[in-house]
């Protein structure tokens, strides 16, 4: 049997917006969610994309589902999903058009202590120093 190949989409959202949502910042995160998400249903992550509101007809958000390289979507959450695009009602649409799932992780989110959002602070805002966020 073929592994199911899943695109996790996670928002691209600016730091200023940390301390009022730090899972929307925190790609990281999403990220991993979209990781456990799949790894519990046995599929493989292919891709981890990251949106800020991306049209949902954009041609690279489909490049990989029409190459064959992804069957489904997931993303963490509905914020992230509208977050991430334009319209999350156009891609939800655009999805059934194609054939192809669209999944929501629902899974808890961390809960951000004021260490937890300086490590996100830090990893987000010193990527050319080469700070790897370990």
């Amino acid at each position: 049997m073929d592994d199911v190949r899943v695109a996790a989409i996670a928002s691209l959202t600016p730091l200023e917006e940390l301390d009022s949502d730090p899972f929307l910042v925190d790609t990281r995160s999403q990220h991993a969610m979209c990781d456990r998400w799949a790894a519990g249903r046995g599929y493989v992550v292919s891709r981890q994309l990251l949106f800020y509101g991306m049209r949902p007809d954009h041609r690279m958000l489909w490049a990989d589902v029409e190459a064959g390289a992804v069957d489904l979507f997931v993303v963490p959450n509905e914020r992230v999903l509208a977050r991430a695009l334009t319209s999350a009602r156009d891609f939800t649409a655009e999805c059934a058009r194609r054939g192809v799932r669209l999944e929501t992780a629902g899974l808890d989110e961390p809960a951000y202590d004021a260490g937890m959002k300086a490590q996100v602070h830090r990893r987000l805002s010193m990527p050319t120093a080469g700070y790897d966020g370990c």
